[in-house]
Formats: C-alpha cells, sequence, structure tokens
C-alpha cells in the first residue's frame, strides 16, 4: 500500500528505532498494523489538534524502547482501532493473529457499557485488564505505555479531566509498573500525575533541587573520583559502572509532605549507582564503600538477598563523607540493572518466544490472580487492593525458621500469618515479635522477627473484627471466605441484625410485608439468590452496609415518592375527635370518660374501657402495650368494659403528621410557613436529627374536612428534600 510522504516519514522514523534494538522482527506484520491505523484514523483528531494516528504511532516507539516483540508493536499501533473505528475485533483477528486481537482487546477500553458511577466503570475496565493480563502480560506494558503518551499530552484535556486522569494514574498504573518493575515509566507517569495535582509543591521541591544543583554535581564530582580510583586499585580487572541518580519529585514529597521531613533530613535525594559483573562483587564493593566512607545505622537494605516482589534486586547504602553530605549508594550487577529499568519487559530483551507457561513469568505474574481471586464480592475494591497490596513501600518481616515474608507498608500481623497460610492465620491465637507476645494489630516492621500462636483446638476460627484489622486484600478475602464456608447460619442472623440496625438509624422504614418484598428487591440487584443470601453477605462481609446504604437510600426515596398514598378516607375515621362523650361505655351512662395518653385512641379505632379508682373510665386502643392479652390471668378482669365510638357527622379533628426529610437549614421555618398560609392550626411541633443526615419533624394539627387534610399532606410532600409525610399516633 502506498502511503502519503508525511506517512511514509512516520513509518520509517518507527522502523528506524526498530532496527536499533538489533532484534528479530515481523516487519511485514508492523507495516501492515501501521497501514490500518493510519487509514482506520483518518479524520480523527485529538484535543491537541494533531492527527490521531500520531497517539498510537507514539505508544508503539515506546513499546520499541522497552524491546519488546512485534505482535507487542502491531497490538500498540492498533489499540484504540476498535474503539474509534468501525474495525472490528474479528478482523483484528484474522489480519494479524489471535496473539495481536487478545491484547488489542485487552487493551481497549469498555467505556461503551453504561454502569452506575465513574468509580464503577474504572473498576470494571481494571478487572477485564487484568483478566487480560492473565493471558498475557503484554495487555498491561501496552496500556501503561498508552497511559504514559496521554501524560505527557495532558495539557490539552479540560482541567477537571485532567485531575481525574492524574489521580486514577497515581493511584493506578504507577503502582503495577512499579510492581512490573518497569522503574522509567513508573517513575515518569508519578512525575506528570504529580505536577499535575499539586503543581504548587511540584514547584517548590523543583527550586529546592535546583539551589543545590551546582553544589551537588562538584561534589559528587570529587567523590565518583574517589570511588574510580579506590575501585580500579583494590578490584584489578572487575568491571565496573558508576551512575549518578536523583531522587524523584514524587519520591521527595512523599518524605517531605507526608513524613514531615526536612529536604536535608532525606538521605536518598542523591544516590551513586555502581553497576560490575557478579554478586560477589557487589558485596565486595560494600565492603570497600563502608571503608571509606562512615554507614549511617539502619540504612542498609539486601535486596539482592531478599529480592522485591517485582524481582528488583540491589544493594542501597546511606553512607557520609568527609563532604558531610549523606548520600546513597545502590550496588548491583548488569542484570540486576536490566531488571531493574525494564522490570518484566527484560524478557522480550533477551529472550525468544517467551510465553505465559515462563516458570518465572509465572510467579512474577501470581498477584494478578490473587487481586482476581480476593476481589469476587465488589468491584470497586480492585481500586482499593492496587493501592495497598502493589505499594511502593514494602515491608519484609523473617518467620522463626527464616524464611522472609513481604508485606505492604501498615500490614498487621494478622496479614503475616495468613502469608504464610490460610490454615496459619485461620488457627492463629497471638503473635511473638522477637520473642515479645504483640497485640494483634502490631504492624509489622521490616526485620522483625515474627512467630505466630496457634491452636488445634475444634472450631476455632478468626474473629470478624479482624476483617477491620488486616490491610491486604489477601488475608481479608481468607478471613470472608472462612466465616461464608464456617458460619452460615451466623452470618445470617449477624446480617440482618446489622442491616435492620442500620435501616433504623436512616429512618428507612416499612410493613413487615412491604420490607421484605422490598429487601428481596436489593438482594436481587446485589447478585444475591435470596434475602438470605444478602444476610449471609453482610454478616461475613462480603457485602459492606457501608456501600449497600447509600442505594437502599436511593431505592427507598423512590419506592416512597411513588408509592400510591392510602386512602385518606380509611385513617381519616380513626382522627375524628369528637370529645370524651363521642365515646359509649357498654352498661354505664353519664360517667367520666378520658382518652388515654400512652395510645391515643381516635375516632375509628377498636377501644376498650378500664374503670380507674376516683378517675371514671380510661379509654385504650385494643392494641395497646397496657391492654392485657388474656384477661383470665390477670387480678380484677371486671374493670376492662367494652367501649365504642358514637357515630356523629362532626368533622373537626387533630392529627399527628410526620414529616420524614433531608436535614437543612430553614426546613422547620418553611414547614410552620406552609402550615400558616394554608390557615391551619398548629398545636404542636417537634423537630430531631437522625442518622444519615436526615431529620424527623412531628407537627399536630386541625384539620376541617377530608379534602383538608388530604391538601395538607400533598403541600408538606412538595417541600424540597421531604421523601415522606405520614400520620403517627401521639
Amino acid at each position: 500500500m502506498e502511503l502519503e510522504l508525511k506517512y511514509e516519514k512516520s513509518y520509517e522514523a518507527l522502523r528506524t528505532l526498530i532496527e536499533e534494538q538489533n532484534g528479530k522482527y515481523d516487519l511485514d506484520l508492523i507495516r501492515r498494523a501501521f497501514e490500518l491505523c493510519v487509514t482506520g484514523h483518518k479524520g480523527q483528531f485529538r484535543k491537541s489538534k494533531e492527527e490521531y494516528y500520531i497517539h498510537p504511532l507514539s505508544v508503539a516507539k515506546l513499546i520499541v524502547g522497552l524491546g519488546m516483540d512485534s505482535e507487542s508493536i502491531a497490538a500498540a499501533l492498533l489499540h484504540d482501532v476498535v474503539e474509534d473505528t468501525e474495525t472490528k475485533i474479528e478482523e483484528i483477528k484474522a489480519a494479524f493473529g489471535a496473539d495481536v486481537a487478545l491484547i488489542v482487546d485487552g487493551v481497549t477500553k469498555i467505556g461503551r457499557i453504561q454502569y452506575i458511577s465513574r468509580e464503577e466503570q474504572q473498576a470494571e475496565s481494571l478487572r477485564k485488564m487484568l483478566i487480560a493480563m492473565g493471558k498475557d502480560i503484554r495487555v498491561i506494558i501496552i496500556k501503561l505505555a498508552d497511559r504514559l503518551h496521554n501524560m505527557r499530552t495532558i495539557e490539552s484535556m479540560p482541567e477537571q479531566k485532567q485531575r481525574d486522569k492524574a489521580l486514577e494514574t497515581i493511584e493506578i498504573y504507577a503502582p503495577i509498573a512499579h510492581r512490573l518493575g518497569i522503574r522509567p515509566i513508573k517513575e515518569e507517569l508519578e512525575d506528570l500525575a504529580f505536577k499535575t495535582l499539586d503543581p504548587i509543591a511540584y514547584r517548590e521541591i523543583e527550586t529546592l533541587l535546583a539551589s543545590k544543583q551546582d553544589f551537588r554535581e562538584k561534589t559528587f564530582k570529587a567523590i565518583r573520583e574517589r570511588i574510580e580510583e579506590r575501585l580500579s586499585h583494590d578490584m584489578p580487572g572487575v568491571k565496573f559502572v558508576l551512575q549518578s541518580r536523583v531522587k524523584s519529585i514524587p519520591g521527595i514529597y512523599r518524605k517531605m509532605f507526608i513524613q514531615g521531613k526536612d529536604f536535608d533530613e532525606i538521605y536518598d535525594v542523591y544516590a551513586l549507582r555502581i553497576i560490575t559483573d557478579t554478586a560477589t562483587d557487589c558485596y565486595n564493593v560494600l565492603g570497600i564503600m563502608h571503608d571509606m566512607f562512615r554507614p549511617i545505622p539502619n540504612r542498609f537494605k539486601d535486596y539482592v538477598a531478599t529480592p522485591k516482589p517485582n524481582m528488583y534486586q540491589s544493594l542501597h547504602t546511606t553512607v557520609i563523607g568527609r563532604e558531610a553530605v549523606p548520600f546513597e549508594i545502590q550496588i548491583r550487577t548488569f542484570d540486576m540493572h536490566h531488571t531493574a529499568e525494564y522490570g518484566i519487559a527484560a524478557h522480550w530483551k533477551y529472550k525468544e518466544g517467551v510465553t505465559t507457561s515462563d516458570k518465572q513469568m509465572e510467579d512474577r505474574l501470581a498477584w494478578i490472580r490473587q487481586v482476581l481471586e480476593n476481589d469476587e464480592e465488589d468491584a470497586s475494591d480492585l481500586v482499593r487492593t492496587i493501592k495497598i497490596d502493589l505499594s511502593e513501600e514494602d515491608t519484609f518481616a523473617v518467620t522463626p525458621k527464616g524464611d522472609v515474608i513481604n508485606l505492604p507498608a501498615g500490614a498487621t500481623v494478622i496479614d503475616f500469618a495468613f502469608a504464610i497460610h490460610s490454615a496459619v492465620g485461620i488457627r492463629m491465637i497471638g503473635a511473638k515479635v522477637d520473642s515479645k507476645i504483640v497485640p494483634i494489630n502490631h504492624v509489622v516492621k521490616t526485620g522483625e522477627v515474627i512467630e505466630i500462636l496457634t491452636t488445634n483446638a475444634q472450631g476455632h476460627g478468626p474473629s470478624r473484627d479482624w476483617l477491620n484489622i488486616a490491610v491486604t486484600s489477601s488475608a481479608k478475602a481468607k478471613i470472608r471466605s472462612w466465616f461464608k464456608k464456617e458460619r452460615r447460619e451466623e452470618n445470617i442472623e449477624t446480617g440482618k441484625n446489622s442491616l435492620e440496625s442500620e435501616l433504623r438509624r436512616n429512618s428507612v422504614v416499612l410493613p413487615e410485608k412491604e420490607m421484605r418484598e422490598f429487601l428481596e428487591e436489593i438482594a436481587k440487584k446485589q447478585k444475591c439468590a435470596n434475602l438470605d443470601e444478602l444476610y449471609a453477605a453482610i454478616g461475613y462481609g462480603g457485602i459492606t452496609l457501608e456501600k449497600l446504604l447509600p442505594r437502599i437510600k436511593e431505592e427507598y426515596t423512590r419506592l416512597v415518592k411513588t408509592a400510591e398514598k392510602p386512602s385518606i378516607e380509611d385513617y381519616i375515621k380513626k382522627h375524628v375527635v369528637k370529645s370524651p362523650e363521642g365515646v359509649v361505655i357498654e352498661g354505664i351512662e353519664n360517667c367520666l370518660v378520658k382518652l388515654s395518653k400512652c395510645c391515643a385512641p381516635l375516632p375509628g379505632d377498636k377501644i376498650i374501657g378500664f374503670i380507674t379508682r376516683g378517675h371514671g373510665v380510661s379509654v385504650h386502643k385494643k392494641d395497646c402495650v397496657n391492654v392485657p392479652k388474656d384477661f383470665k390471668t390477670i387480678p380484677e378482669p371486671e374493670r376492662w368494659i367494652n367501649a365504642y365510638w358514637v357515630d356523629s357527622g362532626q368533622t373537626n379533628f387533630t392529627s399527628a403528621i410526620q414529616i420524614s426529610a433531608v436535614d437543612r437549614d430553614g426546613l422547620l421555618a418553611e414547614v410552620t410557613n406552609v402550615l400558616f398560609n394554608m390557615r391551619v392550626g398548629l398545636h404542636a411541633v417537634n423537630a430531631r436529627a437522625v442518622k444519615g443526615g436526615n431529620c424527623a419533624i412531628t407537627v399536630t394539627v386541625s384539620a376541617a374536612s377530608v379534602e383538608h387534610l388530604r391538601s395538607i399532606i400533598a403541600r408538606l410532600n412538595k417541600l424540597e428534600g421531604v421523601f415522606m409525610v405520614e400520620r403517627i399516633n401521639q
């Protein structure tokens, strides 16, 4: 296919980069992918006004720089074709093969599917991407390159979208790049995102670095010369390379503004990197460095013997020389350095035909499977899982047998126990740290020797409180799994009580039958087979009330707004208060009659009288709590006597009305103003705040007719924030 001159020049620039890699590439495949990229995106432009094909071409160049294979480069060129053009994934598969199609499909966002919130859409996109990563890790490498180029051109986006993209980058994509060990992409993603989110702090740190640049260059030039001279003298014939490194601005920010350190208290702002041939040479160099400079206590880390989860290996030591400037020295082999720079992409840089059956590859991708397994209940937990489990700050603790357990910063001994094995966590009853008993919420620190105390007692298991103490998603998932399997009846009871309590606190009130039907609908929307399954999921922590309640309140508000109002005539009869003389007491005439305050009976209610001593007959509703259920078992049953309402045409009555609404300033004033304007007699008013940001206002009013009462309720229901108006017993 003949391309226009400008496109041909773009392809030649890409081809030159490929040829510089000195690898075996399928240039025909890459050429065809480039041609489809150009024709597919023809006429499309980015917000920066440049032709759209420039973006996938830039992503492909980043992929070439990482040393990736032909399929990866082709997929990078085509990664937006399915989403933004008429091309189908089946066409990609037919023209470029199953591997390229799988990668393109994994990278493609699922923005066409409608979700409740942006967070849910983000989580579902992540889930799809992680599943594709499990099949082919090249998916995420291309996605990282895609995000990096988008961040490089972020200025063309609207301001709010810039912040959203930057936050997503620093919370999700940078941690993934860190876990995959692709340092250059990780650091540039963090740098660009941080510059967008906090430009003032970024400029402040940038200024601090610039102010010390001349001093640093002069000082480190002298230090490097001394090190080169000493190594050449003490290790003749050993190859070594020296490099300088300045800590990234986001890394400095974390220590200055989060840990509260002064710039001069950060010892690893400047670092020298010594790269040599073998691990033995690394330790020999370390000895020489500690002889030349004074090591700062507790600032040595051996990642050679104990690699990081992303397979990073290096010796780190912080020293101070005669210049009185503390600095970090990193010592590693050339192989370790390649892994540190390219991470998992180093597999393609040095090996042919890498597949996911590669044992080392499997080990390094185990975290993807773990994230997906631990996320079966709520997709939105993916973001939290990535932020915690893939944290850059790792903690290393040791079992009494010498096994090293890697955990994210902030992990507790509960996380440590479950990281050893599920059975150890389940049977755990306590822990010792450096031979001393510690509380169950003890936060693990690097270097601690931790012994988990267990029991073989039948039926022993974790406490529900552990879900609030554990930090890693893996530990939380194993705890929930145990409760789900072993404590079903207890889970149902616990979940039911917790949900009912929260419903009361949030003023979600319905008759028993309607409440059950309402909750069964909620259960269906939570993908639970029935209401008991919903209770059980709440009980073992699979569904959290914190996330469930907003959805319940939303559904409840919709229900009470649209529900058919009960016939006002049905309960108006119960409201009409003619006078105490409106009650007939069976067998007694002209006696003193009073309506009891405990149940406030109204005309239409089934009533019964109680003969008091010296105060006439007290009238109660038959279902009043003070009315005996069985008159045969009480003393003086003859004091209870039948009573009836007199049928009368009188229509003056009082009514107590409760208004449930969102709490806001001025609501009570608006309620009383409505009643005043409608010429309604107001006898009493009471307002109180309830949980969930709501309030309940009770008013006692007089109404002249059925129509009048209907209009009062209808007018109050129209006030802003009101979601229910109902009659209550006084």
